[in-house]
């Protein structure tokens, strides 16, 4: 059986892409979650992972790093990974690529932290510039290829790399369009969001570096980590 190697759930955005993944499609893996100590955990990580980042997927001996890698290997005998219309799956796999390699904003000012829920003092032009993208992106895979997921009917791939990003709407509260934000409600309802959300609330660990990197982004108005039921 696979082994995936991820960190918190709360704050590993990187880490949700496979995890997300491989739940939805029922692709059986043991988890084994590594806590962040520090805002570098390369030297403790490195002891399981060649990048000493996470994720990391153990197959056998094979030890398989990044997230985008994990999921081409995982398409290699599994169904669904990416969709099967070759049209979708060419945009799929461009748009998960952009997402993997960009909006560097969005990913600065507004870093994953589940439980929290942040005011934004302003949305400066070079985020609402990713946020056009983001939002122009999407609506362009759900109208090409008829929803209601990113690439079509079914959860794949493209969906997973973009969902990190719909716990930071949730967070930051960003606008966009409403049918941009009927994808995230769909996203935010999948059994394996509402799981991954569940267990990043009820995480007793908090790490410094990343809870100060949350705080200095805005007015944290709500923290929901904790809290019974």
């Amino acid at each position: 059986m696979y082994q995936l190697h991820i960190a918190n759930k709360n704050y590993s955005s990187w880490s949700l892409r496979p995890w997300v993944l491989m739940k939805t499609l029922a692709i059986p893996f043991t988890e084994t979650l590594h806590r962040f100590q520090s805002a570098d955990n390369h030297d403790v990580f490195q002891h399981f992972s060649p990048s000493g980042r996470v994720p990391i997927l153990n197959d056998g001996a094979l030890v398989v790093w990044d997230s985008l890698g994990i999921i081409e290997y995982l398409a290699e005998t599994h169904a669904g990974v990416w969709p099967e219309q070759y049209q979708a799956r060419a945009w799929a796999r461009c748009a998960a690529a952009e997402m993997h390699s960009g909006f560097t904003t969005l990913r600065s000012l507004c870093p994953m932290n589940c439980g929290a829920r942040v005011r934004l003092p302003a949305i400066p032009p070079a985020l609402q510039d990713d946020l056009t993208r983001l939002d122009d992106l999407w609506q362009q895979g759900l109208s090409a290829f008829g929803g209601p997921f990113l690439a079509g009917p079914a959860f794949s791939a493209v969906d997973a790399f973009f969902a990190p990003v719909v716990f930071r709407i949730q967070t930051y509260d960003l606008p966009l369009s409403s049918a941009a934000m009927a994808w995230c409600r769909q996203m935010l309802a999948l059994p394996a969001m509402t799981q991954w959300y569940r267990d990043a609330l009820a995480e007793p660990w908090r790490e410094a570096s990343h809870e100060a990197e949350t705080a200095g982004r805005g007015v944290i108005i709500d923290d929901l980590r904790g809290r019974a039921g």
